[in-house]
């Protein structure tokens, strides 16, 4: 079932406390015509797809502008 498919009772409503850093994050997302609803899915599910490719021994590397690569860490 694809997210045009889900009806009320396939979703899951939580409630959280974010940190401030974690709001502000949110808010810019939210500033750029996310719904904070869309910016948290796609949040957690960016985050679930970086640990997966992490755990499966992948890298999740950043190229800078001036072509310098650095690895990225989840700890």
């Amino acid at each position: 079932m694809d997210d045009a498919q889900e009806t009320a009772q396939d979703r899951e409503r939580v409630t959280v406390a974010l940190a401030p850093k974690a709001a502000a994050a949110l808010a810019a997302l939210c500033a750029g015509g996310l719904s904070k609803t869309d910016a948290v899915n796609r949040a957690l599910q960016v985050h679930a797809f970086l640990e997966e490719q992490a755990a499966d021994g992948g890298e999740v590397l950043i190229r800078q502008p001036d072509g310098t690569i650095r690895e990225v860490r989840f700890l």
